[in-house]
């Protein structure tokens, strides 16, 4: 049961290792907040879909099976963009079209197809959450470095007299504005992915220099 929750998160983290959802992890990015933002939505959609999923799963026939899913998934898209358009408008209007891509999220349907159609509830629910987690984290990663360097900011939800904005010495005054087009976005996502696939290339080399000395 551990496994199924922390594979999302590393193993198996959907921007940096399997390469999924890249589409919104690119273009709204710009702030931390707004990855805040989608991440819980698509926290809430891939947790709710996958529950339906698994539950409705011999039941759903076989040739309608996508459909289905792509039924079920845009369900609770519109409950996240409804809810986001009247409690949080700004961020709605931040996050614009892409609220509404959720539904046609690889990250989403993918899961649906490859494990809550085939596990039951219990595993479908630590997947989903792990993935939504895992997706989460990478996205606010991306945002936190592109923010920073871009605009010499950190933008968070305001709070009573704060504002919702942090601004940090020196980068704010001389921001490294590239990072934070969209070209940024591929310079960032490139470097970390580079990063990622270095570690994982020293982690298997002292698997095997280990193996081969034991």
């Amino acid at each position: 049961m551990l496994k199924e929750f922390t594979k999302g998160i590393i193993k198996e983290n959907p921007i940096f290792i399997i390469l999924l959802g890249l589409c919104p992890a690119l273009a709204v990015s710009t702030q931390v907040v707004n990855a805040l933002g989608m991440g819980a939505g698509v926290i809430f959609v891939l947790l709710g879909s996958n529950i339906f999923v698994s539950l409705l799963k011999d039941f759903i026939p076989e040739k309608i099976r996508i459909p289905a899913y792509i039924v079920i998934i845009a369900s609770f898209v519109t409950i996240v963009d409804l809810v986001m358009q009247a409690y949080a408008p700004a961020l709605s209007r931040n996050l614009g079209v892409f609220v509404q891509l959720i539904v046609v999220n690889c990250v989403i349907l993918g899961r649906a197809e490859a494990f809550a159609n085939k596990n039951n509830l219990s595993r479908s629910v630590l997947d989903a959450l792990g993935m939504g987690i895992g997706f989460t984290l990478g996205l606010l990663l991306i945002s936190l470095i592109r923010e920073v360097l871009g605009a010499g900011t950190i933008t968070l939800f305001p709070m009573g007299n704060f504002n919702g904005v942090i601004r940090i010495p020196g980068l704010y005054s001389a921001p490294v504005q590239v990072i934070g087009l969209a070209t940024g976005a591929l310079l960032v996502m490139g470097y970390l992915k580079a990063l990622f696939n270095w570690f994982e290339q020293r982690k298997k080399a002292g698997i095997r220099v280990e193996g081969s000395s034991s």
